[in-house]
This record gives C-alpha cells, structure tokens and sequence, in this order.
C-alpha cells in the first residue's frame, strides 16, 4: 500500500459529484445513460482503492457486482434504445 489509494478515492468520489451535476443536465437520455456508466465504473474503482486501503476484500466482490449491474443497465438501454427507434414493415 502506498498511501495514494485515499487521495485518488477521494479525487473518485469529486468526480461523481461533477457527474451527477452533468446527469441533471444531460440533453438526451443518452447522456444519462452515459452519466450512470460513469457512476458504476468509478463507483468500482473507488470500491476497489478502499478495498486495498481497508484490508476488506469483500469490497471487491461488492465492486465486482456493481460492474456487472453497470454492464446489464447499459446493455438494456442500448437494446431499448434500438428497438424503440426502429420501425417494422408495418410502421408500428
């Protein structure tokens, strides 16, 4: 450990107070569904850093489902968007 891991958890935790600024003005759900990507990468870095920091390993496994969650929420949003855009032969 080299003492770094709560000076760049804490630059981690800045960073998602500036995103849910930008989550409150994003234009488009797009940009949202952007924001809320950014919320579970960093929300598993910083779950990783105070894991190291902590001496909790069990902060990982709390790290490595928050991941999971971001990928399954931005996989159904793309899968939504796609389908919501697109019309079938019959118009609808």
């Amino acid at each position: 450990m080299t003492g770094l891991e709560l000076p760049v958890a804490l630059f981690l935790l800045i960073n998602l107070v500036v995103a849910l600024v930008a989550a409150g003005r994003g234009p488009t759900p797009a940009d949202r569904m952007l924001t809320a990507l950014l919320f579970g990468s960093t929300g598993v870095g910083m779950l990783v850093l105070l894991a190291q920091a902590m001496h909790l390993p069990a902060l990982v496994d709390v790290a490595l489902t928050l991941a999971l969650l971001a990928a399954i929420a931005g996989v159904a949003f793309v899968r939504r968007a796609w389908h919501g855009g697109v019309h079938d032969e019959r118009g609808n």
